[in-house]
């Protein structure tokens, strides 16, 4: 046999291997076996270069390294569903689907809402390329990440284009795996597997998102009309015979009775899943409606999710720590007994205030009913009284600092620690500083910075730059190798060379956040000309009231403050802007007020708001009788009709592309 139908053999067995271990859960080789195959093709490709294919077996460990995702255009809109969020609501779905097709029972397709990254694969016999949802229109290729999870095929058996929807997410497994190994090595902790998925996804480097072991769920053949398939019961069943991984708690429910009850089974049987869902999507299982349900501007009318209320466990609060944040603010934290609740495990949970401590009745001790709010933020929602036995202790709000011991302050609900050089808040700052939306400075997160800064590796925002003098004491401390520090290291130097803005949100000004300091850096360009400013010329910017311009005045005034800087400046950090400086004499955009609406072809609203705003304008997320001009992309809905009630300037795509260049 020659080498090219060996490589074509063992690829076609190890793909089989996949299906049967990943899809099907029913191995029919040991591992050994999968693994001495897998060891011979990648020896054959290694020996004949020829024959290297992204979408062999072989590549599913990853390994491709991207500087970008380039942008994909999908064939069909993604869109997404609208939400129910009790019973009355499906009811009136319900209603309005036999309003609309005269019939007195629908069957409807109920399946479980998986809480993850919407995907869409497109094929012809080989995989295509994988996209993410994006803005619905325009998603990205991360087909060399997508290819990493192994139950995902990477050919199918069946003639023409052919495209499927689902959802990629992070086992529950996977999720305490990856979070212990991220704890161990003082990375900050996924909040949830969604989260997880999508920053797995995302990864430049397909040797990450391998490692995260991540899978996936296919729930929506596309273009299944064209296979002369009616039913979406039977698209699901050809995605199975296809090789595709779909879910089997699936079930078909004639009339809106049955899928209440597929609702409430559903709700008991959740905490048991292997993976997390956030509800229950109800669709039309006859295809042929479709066109006569139709569409919203957003969603199709033939399919609706409902979503569970945020779920609520009893746990214990055994105590009450206090934190200090970088500009001295107590915060009161409950210590939990550890509880599992939507998805991960929780033993903390923030108090804010002492007055919602005492609004909220908490005693150290009691049981409380705990839910997290978005299904994200863990949040004490009340005591349980009637579990009271009399052990428990009042809650008295600290009138000292808990790490520096210097006396409180309380302003407005808050309280504060009044010593500037608290180390707590001296570390809070220095995270801040290297934070995604600051500096940017990946691997130097909560608990790495609070170890060097109690190691003496580092005291201020400066002394960052200096941690290359500590990398012999970094690699000797448990837990850190050469490769780790170096690449912190890489980070921090690279964190040099960031704009204007990220630098100014970085240092923690009072009244700063990442938008304001996006105003200023294109105001000033240069942190001299910023330093300079008079609370006067601050109040003629747009958004700058009287408490943020002297809050600005007031920080570069500080000589602590004019330190950090200069240091800063010697150490090579750039204080230039590097975005795009506004045109007020040119643009047409200067000074009005603009609405995004729709979905635009040319680029994404995140884009274009950077685009606007570059040329002086001021974009809003709503339409009022203040808007100067409407931009309005496909799928616009009642933004524009809004502006064309009111008289409004509205462009369409083209008229916006010409008037920026």
């Amino acid at each position: 046999m020659d080498y090219i139908s060996r490589v074509k053999e063992i690829r076609d067995l190890l793909e089989k291997y996949n299906y049967e271990y990943y899809v099907l859960d029913n191995p029919s080789v040991p591992d050994s076996e999968y693994d001495r195959l897998m060891a011979e093709l990648i020896l054959l490709e290694n020996e004949h270069p020829d024959i290297a294919s992204p979408l062999s077996p072989s590549q599913r460990v990853g390994g491709k390294v991207q500087d970008d995702f380039k942008k994909v255009s999908h064939t069909r809109m993604m869109l997404s569903l609208a939400n129910a969020f009790n019973e009355d609501d499906l009811r009136d779905f319900d209603r309005k689907v036999k309003e609309a097709t005269g019939l007195d029972k629908v069957t409807y397709m109920c399946e479980l809402k998986i809480d993850g990254l919407g995907m869409s694969l497109v094929y012809n016999h080989n995989l295509i390329y994988a996209a993410t949802r994006g803005d619905g229109s325009v998603g990205e290729d991360v087909t060399s990440n997508v290819i990493t999870i192994k139950s995902i095929p990477s050919h199918i058996d069946i003639d023409g284009d052919f495209e499927i929807r689902g959802e990629v997410f992070m086992p529950k497994k996977s999720l305490e795996s990856l979070n212990k190994m991220r704890e161990e090595s003082g990375e900050p902790l996924f909040a949830n597997a969604r989260n997880a998925a999508a920053g797995s996804i995302r990864q430049l480097d397909s040797a990450v998102a391998a490692s995260r072991k991540l899978d996936a769920f296919w729930y929506y053949f596309v273009n299944a009309k064209d296979f002369n398939i009616r039913y979406h019961s039977e698209a699901l069943a050809l995605a199975d015979k296809l090789g595709f991984k779909t879910n089997k708690e699936r079930r078909l429910c004639s009339g809106i009775e049955e899928v209440l009850k597929y609702i409430d089974e559903y709700t008991l049987k959740r905490p048991d899943l292997e993976y997390d869902i956030d509800g229950i999507v109800i669709k039309v299982d006859d295809m042929d409606l479709y066109d006569r349900l139709g569409y919203t501007a957003k969603t199709p009318r033939w399919a609706i999710a409902y979503k569970f209320p945020p779920e609520e466990v009893i746990t214990k609060l055994e105590d009450v720590i206090y934190t200090v944040g970088r500009t001295g603010k107590i915060t009161p934290n409950a210590v939990l007994s550890p509880v599992r609740v939507a998805g991960s495990l929780v033993q903390r949970a923030t108090l804010h205030n002492e007055d919602f401590m005492l609004e909220k009745g908490l005693m150290i001790g009691d049981y409380v009913v705990l839910r997290k709010a978005g299904d994200v933020i863990p949040e004490v929602v009340r005591p349980v009284v009637e579990k009271r036995d009399g052990t428990q202790i009042p809650i008295h709000m600290i009138t000292n600092c808990p790490v520096c011991g210097s006396p409180l302050i309380r302003k407005d609900a808050m309280h504060f620690c009044t010593n500037p050089d608290c180390d707590a808040r001296q570390i809070e700052g220095i995270i801040h500083y290297a934070s995604k939306d600051a500096m940017d400075i990946e691997g130097l997160g909560e608990k790495v910075a609070e170890q060097f800064f109690n190691q003496g590796f580092f005291k201020s925002i400066p002394e960052i730059y200096s941690l290359v003098d500590h990398r012999d004491d970094v690699i000797a401390l448990d837990g850190w190798k050469e490769k780790s520090i170096d690449n912190l290291l890489v980070a921090i130097e690279n964190s040099k060379s960031q704009s204007l803005e990220r630098v100014l949100f970085g240092l923690g000004i009072k009244e700063v956040g990442a938008k304001m300091a996006k105003t200023l850096a294109r105001k000033y360009i240069n942190i001299d000309a910023l330093m300079n400013a008079s609370v006067e010329e601050l109040l003629e910017i747009d958004d700058v009231g009287p408490i943020v311009a002297n809050s600005i005045v007031s920080w570069f005034n500080n000589e602590k403050h004019q330190d950090i800087i200069n240091k800063l400046k010697e150490i090579g950090v750039n204080f230039e802007y590097k975005g795009q400086i506004a045109q007020a004499a040119n643009s047409y955009f200067s000074g009005k007020t603009v609405v995004l609406t729709g979905t635009l072809e040319s680029m994404g609203r995140k884009e274009a708001t950077e685009l606007l705003e570059g040329l002086g304008a001021k974009v809003t997320g709503s339409v009022s009788k203040a808007t100067d001009v409407v931009i309005a992309g496909s799928e616009a809905g009642s933004k524009l009709d809004k502006a064309n009630a009111l008289g409004i300037t509205v462009l369409d795509e083209a008229t916006f592309l010409s008037l920026i260049k």
